[in-house]
């Protein structure tokens, strides 16, 4: 299945980006006729079949049309701290996408190594992503923001800190219910300070942990996501 990104599609024919269809035609040697998927990052999964095969003007026609293609009941926000090594966070970001997550939020933290990041760069990743998993919903990647201001001003149904510090921490399988909506804060190499860790609790958040080993951030995010998606295909 060849599936290609396209967030402005709104008729029944359609010209692809240049870079798409260079791809299309040059790189997969695609014919008039031949048939291709497109999506729209938000929901929206067309069958389409080739109708001019030009390198820089590939032109389609849609056959059919999903609409909500992969929709589920439950909405996933990890809101992490980027990594010293850019890198594992773009790992991070690649495997969250193709397992299924809604939103991640980059947090700044007292303990940030990384502080500034390229978004568009990580957008090229989550996107990229999303194709090779055959999704049709595209992650919202926000801007990165301040700890303490993401914590007050975060209202989702269930609120989990993941931090390293001792004390009373529960399983995500104890607190969860399938279908509930998430967030999961994700701290930095040097894990949350004790004052984002108070500060959390005071606005809700519910300390919890991710299992007896020490994860590296950006394993800590996979480990999340993947939770919380089991947990709601085993109860679905």
């Amino acid at each position: 299945m060849h599936l290609f990104y396209t967030p402005d599609t709104t008729t029944n024919e359609y010209t692809l980006p240049e870079e798409e269809s260079k791809h299309c035609v040059k790189v997969l040697r695609l014919e008039i006729g031949d048939e291709i998927f497109l999506v729209d990052g938000k929901g929206g999964f067309y069958r389409c079949e080739i109708i001019q095969a030009h390198p820089k003007r590939c032109e389609v026609r849609c056959v059919e049309k999903t609409e909500n293609y992969g929709k589920r009941d439950y909405h996933i926000h990890i809101a992490i701290a980027p990594t010293k090594n850019i890198e594992r966070i773009e790992w991070f970001l690649e495997k969250c996408t193709e397992i299924g997550i809604d939103e991640i939020t980059p947090l700044l933290c007292d303990h940030s190594e990384r502080k500034v990041i390229k978004e568009e760069r990580l957008e090229k990743v989550i996107i990229s992503a999303m194709k090779q998993s055959l999704k049709a919903y595209l992650p919202r990647l926000n801007p990165m923001i301040e700890f303490s201001c993401f914590v007050k001003n975060n209202q989702n149904s269930l609120k989990c800190i993941a931090h390293c510090d001792e004390g009373n921490k529960k399983s995500l399988q104890e607190i969860y219910t399938p279908g509930q909506n998430a967030t999961i804060l994700i701290g930095p190499e040097g894990d949350f300070s004790g004052n984002e860790i108070t500060l959390a609790l005071a606005n809700n958040f519910i300390p919890v942990t991710l299992g007896e080993s020490r994860l590296r951030t950006e394993t800590a995010g996979i480990v999340a996501c993947h939770s919380i998606n089991f947990i709601n295909e085993i109860n679905h």
